[in-house]
């Protein structure tokens, strides 16, 4: 399975942010999905998931009621909506794919990656 993770870039403190994962070489509904952020230096954190028939979700409690994970099985993508951001929200972010039905918040559960794509918030 390959990943393609776009949507990155610069938006201001409070804004908003939609990014885009898309999926290839695979059944994609065999996979949940899992997106991840890392800062330079540290390690990468996990954001969220979403379950294979996109039913359940799971967030970290740091972006819990700000971020939203969806998934279009017919169209192979799977997003990570953003609001209210902040500076503590600049990352590189990634999309991941996890042979489970539910997905996981470890990162070492995941199967394949994408190559991420920036985002920075400024105060």
């Amino acid at each position: 399975v390959q990943l393609q993770a776009s949507g990155g870039g610069l938006v201001q403190a409070g804004g908003s942010l939609r990014l885009s994962c898309a999926a290839s070489g695979g059944t994609f509904s065999n996979y949940a999905m899992g997106w991840f952020r890392q800062v330079s230096g540290k390690e990468r954190e996990f954001v969220g998931r979403v379950s294979r028939n996109a039913a359940s979700t799971y967030y970290a409690d740091s972006v819990k009621g700000r971020f939203t994970i969806s998934r279009d099985n017919a169209k192979n993508t799977v997003s990570l909506e953003m609001n209210s951001l902040t500076p503590e929200d600049t990352a590189v972010y990634y999309c991941a794919a996890d042979w489970s039905y539910y997905g996981s918040s470890k990162e070492y559960e995941y199967d394949y990656w994408g190559q991420g794509t920036e985002v920075t918030v400024s105060s």
